[in-house]
């Protein structure tokens, strides 16, 4: 699996986050991406953190007949 470097991604919806590291599932050692949002949301508090599997967060997808992966740098 690619590794993923730290820093600035875009999602392709247009928001923007940070990759701050990589930590492991404490069950399955899976890889999960750990990333702050770099926008404030009344919902989840100003620079969200999120955690996704690897797996997913490397992930192509298609909208509109264009191919994303989910954040790009």
């Amino acid at each position: 699996m690619p590794k993923i470097k730290l820093g600035k991604y875009e999602h392709y919806r247009g928001k923007r986050y940070e990759v701050i590291g990589i930590a492991r599932n404490g069950e399955t050692l899976e890889e999960i991406v750990i990333y702050r949002a770099l926008y404030d949301s009344k919902e989840l508090g100003d620079n969200a953190l999120w955690a996704r599997p690897k797996k997913i967060f490397l992930e192509e997808l298609i909208v509109n007949e264009k191919e994303f992966q989910g954040l790009s740098s």
